[in-house]
């Protein structure tokens, strides 16, 4: 995993256990079947086959056998293969591959709630509320309302709309409620937006009434 615009960390996971020379090796690393994202070629870097979007972003760290891609975005999201070649009799063998799957996150805004209704409260007519946030990264999961009164909390479901930014790439996501104006009782409400294992649940601010 990888915050958004960050470096991202992919280890090859190379034990080197015979303590090869790295001029003996050859290690690419691929992503999918085609794009080349980087080449160590018996000890020398070489960017010839490297896929355009890559030149200048990654950096191999022998040492640690990871590769560090600078600056990952959300195109950047999908499985990675890191295969290594020992120069065998002069001709390169396989001799490692191993596999990893990248995922990009986002932050999202806290979650703000707003109100959809005009004019004056009375009780027992419906009030319309909104919770929206933005800015974050994968599709969130659902959303769920908290109204709380005295010493009860009800836990709602509402409609959720949720959109992505064609450039971006970024959800923004809106969830709405329609409840039943509380008389005589404090009430707080609040919306809880799930986002998954990656990123957890953002709380909004509650709204009291």
């Amino acid at each position: 995993k990888s915050f958004l615009n960050h470096t991202a960390y992919l280890s090859c996971y190379f034990p080197n256990s015979q303590k090869t020379d790295i001029k003996d090796l050859r290690v690419f690393w691929q992503k999918g079947a085609v794009e080349v994202v980087h080449e160590v070629y018996y000890g020398q870097e070489i960017h010839d086959n490297l896929s355009p979007k890559y030149i200048n972003r990654t950096k191999m760290d022998m040492d640690k056998w990871t590769l560090q891609l600078l600056n990952a975005g959300i195109v950047d999201e999908g499985q990675y293969t890191c295969i290594i070649q020992h120069r065998d009799k002069g001709s390169p063998k396989v001799i490692h591959t191993s596999e990893c799957l990248l995922h990009i996150i986002a932050n999202y805004s806290q979650p703000e709630i707003a109100w959809l209704h005009t004019g004056e409260l009375k009780p027992n007519e419906y009030l319309n509320l909104s919770c929206s946030s933005s800015g974050g990264y994968p599709e969130p999961k659902h959303m769920t309302w908290l109204v709380s009164r005295e010493n009860k909390t009800d836990r709602l479901m509402g409609p959720m709309d949720v959109s992505q930014d064609a450039v971006t790439m970024l959800y923004n996501v809106t969830g709405r409620l329609n409840i039943t104006v509380p008389t005589n009782t404090l009430t707080n409400i609040s919306c809880l937006l799930h986002l998954g294992e990656q990123l957890g649940s953002l709380l909004s601010v509650p709204l009291g009434i």
